[in-house]
């Protein structure tokens, strides 16, 4: 059996679970993630790439469920701007595609555009940070921080106050004795 296989096969063994969660939460559709997950084990591992261990293999699978979800989000939307043209048509939408999920953090995710989400995740879920995000996703980061204040706002909206609202816009934990801490301001 060749290297990148051991490899593979460490990794789907020892962290698959992991990376199961971690697509769920960039997506928030548990059919979703799986797709996820195996189209970037495939992307990860369909070239060779010396040296590879499980823990550095793991980082480019994150990095490409994160990046798959983002590119078919645009294909989706280019796709909903056009399709006019090829289905005269409208299609009734489906009453039970929605499934609801189970926790509030997870319903507030839901809501944010994929980019804002995929900044948040990697942000509070995988403790990355601005410039981290920002070459992660081949972004600016500004850009990033301005995803971060807008998903929190959202988050906020849909959750209440959060503790570590003003450390996503910083992108490093800071001392504040004036700012408030939990949800009740206590």
């Amino acid at each position: 059996m060749s290297q990148w296989q051991d490899t593979m096969e460490q990794l789907v063994r020892n962290r698959e679970r992991a990376l199961l969660s971690y697509a769920y939460l960039v997506c928030g559709n548990p059919v979703q993630a799986q797709d996820l997950v195996q189209d970037a084990l495939v992307r990860t591992f369909s070239k060779e790439r010396k040296g590879l261990t499980a823990v550095k293999a793991e980082g480019y699978v994150r990095r490409a469920i994160t990046t798959i979800y983002v590119d078919g989000y645009r294909r989706q939307q280019r796709w909903q701007r056009v399709q006019h043209l090829f289905r005269p048509e409208r299609i009734a939408p489906d009453a039970f595609g929605q499934v609801e999920a189970g926790s509030e953090v997870a319903d507030a995710l839901a809501t944010l555009p994929p980019r804002v989400r995929a900044c948040v995740v990697l942000r509070f879920f995988d403790d990355l940070t601005v410039p981290q995000i920002a070459r992660a996703l081949g972004i600016a980061e500004g850009t990033v921080k301005r995803y971060l204040s807008d998903g929190m706002t959202q988050m906020q909206l849909a959750l209440g106050p959060l503790e570590d609202a003003n450390e996503a816009e910083a992108g490093e934990t800071t001392v504040d004795s004036h700012r408030t801490h939990g949800r009740n301001g206590s």
